[in-house]
């Protein structure tokens, strides 16, 4: 049943709640990434590790998008929005006070399970509860909200481990959720009033399918994607098969399980039984192109925030509080975006094509200006454009993805939506990243062909290797060899969004939502 009178449908609070609530989960994940070295270096934890302290939360989070997702649907998606904020905050309560490396990750898999109840539920919450020209601006605070927050989390990140100590990456988010907890009794509640029965195959396929999938994308290029590059271990636990990769495997099990889901869920729907998945979504043009055009965005836009960073400080030997400002300026173009976006008088589908056109724009111009004598705030411009078009199209395109899904679905439809994203985002950190090592590789033998050794350090390590290099000759070449390959996984990126600016041309011209009142 959907609770709503017109009062609080026309009230912006429960979108001050959703967005602050929304904040913490991405500041968090930023703070931590930042945090690492810090914890590392605490709790004694091997770099293989500390890798799986950001690993084991996106596993977590990606693999039960889909399940929790309907659950908002079938239980109320306040109800779960909020139950999401009392897991979180009790993981960061349990990480913050970690005494071993152990625990740390245990705490992790809890704020993944938090986490992934908590923003499917604002994005559900918010398709059920504004329409006409509020939903078009709650879409644009909602992804303003995501981008401008991925992109000063690094900042705020530097500020709190550096003065705080990295145990407050996990205080800092009680106040904030207490805050959000108290402000869900202004947030009305919703579900499918038809939800019955339970699901437990297709539940147990939802998480295996996307878990095994999203482990495959992060870990292939630490563990080898056929051949074993490294040791798969955790906490004493060794992978048994030597010489043999862990990740297709991983492939494997994500592809038998999803294959599975659809046929299980067919079956079920067919019989009339509870299904966690309602595959008649994928019958919605708007959603069906929309994900697909989704998929290819995430897969792009992770290109500059996979390579800038680390160019800048790494290469051109600015400090971590000056890459963060330069990268906080894509964050001015995200906010700017959110509060042009009502004057625009455009449909959604149109403000998404026009937001991809300016970060495929802005990414290749990054790339051309990209050099061995670049400026810290050379790059500052383009990245205000980039964030303009993130505010644009990452904005808009839930908003058209759940134009035409039923009310009833917002739930199970808004974690479809957030798992197709995360595999867009896993995708395109695997890819892009390919890009990179094998353009520092290329960039290295050329310009150092007498140091494969030097080249060797530079290529494994992303191009961080750069700034312990000594010899002023060899450094200037290593630095050159990173602009050679930054800029090729920026003018990449360019490309494939310009890819997803031909996919919004598959979008249906009007979406008219067929909204189900109980």
């Amino acid at each position: 049943m959907v609770s709503l009178n017109a009062r609080t449908r026309q009230s912006w609070l429960p979108l001050i709640v959703l967005g602050v609530g929304m904040s913490m989960i991405i500041i968090d994940a930023t703070i931590v990434n930042v945090a690492v070295p810090a914890i590392m270096g605490d709790l004694g934890l091997s770099a293989t590790d500390v890798e799986w302290v950001n690993s084991i939360y996106s596993l977590a989070f990606a693999a039960l998008l889909i399940p929790l997702g309907r659950t908002g649907d079938v239980r109320g998606r306040r109800r779960v929005f909020a139950a999401g904020l009392v897991v979180f905050l009790a993981a960061s309560m349990l990480a913050a006070s970690a005494p071993t490396g152990a625990l740390l990750i245990g705490a992790r898999v809890l704020q993944g399970v938090g986490a992934s109840m908590v923003v499917p539920m604002t994005l559900a919450i918010i398709n059920s509860l504004y329409t006409g020209p509020r939903r078009t601006v709650a879409f644009a605070v909602w992804g303003s909200i995501i981008g401008g927050m991925a992109a000063l989390g690094p900042l705020l990140g530097g500020w709190v481990v550096t003065d705080f100590g990295w145990r407050w990456a996990f205080w800092v988010n009680l106040p904030i959720g207490l805050l959000v907890l108290l402000g869900t009794a202004r947030v009305p509640e919703s579900k499918d009033p038809a939800a019955r029965g339970s699901d437990v195959p297709g539940v147990l396929l939802s998480v295996i399918g996307p878990a095994a999938l999203v482990f495959g994308l992060i870990e292939g290029q630490r563990y080898g994607w056929f051949t074993a590059t490294g040791e798969a271990r955790l906490f004493g636990w060794t992978w048994p098969l030597d010489g043999v990769s862990p990740i297709p495997f991983a492939f494997g099990l994500a592809v038998l399980a999803l294959v599975a889901l659809v046929l299980v869920e067919r079956s079920r729907a067919r019989a009339g039984r509870p299904v966690v998945l309602d595959l008649t979504l994928f019958a919605i043009p708007s959603f069906r192109y929309g994900g697909a055009a989704a998929m290819i965005i995430t897969l792009g836009e992770f290109g500059l925030i996979l390579v800038l960073p680390l160019f800048l400080q790494s290469a051109m030997g600015f400090t971590a509080f000056t890459t963060g400002l330069i990268i906080a300026s894509l964050a001015g173009g995200t906010f700017l975006a959110g509060g042009v976006v009502p004057r625009l008088g455009l449909a959604p589908r149109l403000i998404v094509r026009l937001g991809l056109t300016l970060e495929a724009g802005a990414a290749v111009a990054i790339g051309l200006s990209v050099s061995p004598s670049l400026g810290p705030w050379t790059l500052v411009p383009w990245l205000v454009v980039y964030g303009i078009g993130v505010g644009f199209a990452s904005a808009q395109l839930p908003n058209v993805m759940l134009e035409d899904v039923p009310a009833r679905l917002s739930g199970v439809a808004s974690g479809l939506q957030s798992t197709i994203r995360q595999l867009g985002a896993a995708i395109g950190i695997a890819a892009l990243g390919a890009v990179l090592v094998t353009g520092l590789d290329t960039a290295m033998a050329g310009r150092l062909p007498d140091e494969p050794a030097l080249g060797h350090a530079v290529r494994e390590s992303g191009g961080a290797a750069i700034a312990g290099i000594r010899d002023p000759h060899d450094h200037a070449a290593a630095v050159a060899a990173g602009a050679d390959a930054t800029r090729r996984v920026t003018i990449v990126t360019g490309v494939v969004l310009f890819g997803g600016v031909g996919a919004t041309f598959l979008l249906p011209d009007t979406g008219r939502r067929r909204r189900e009142e109980e």
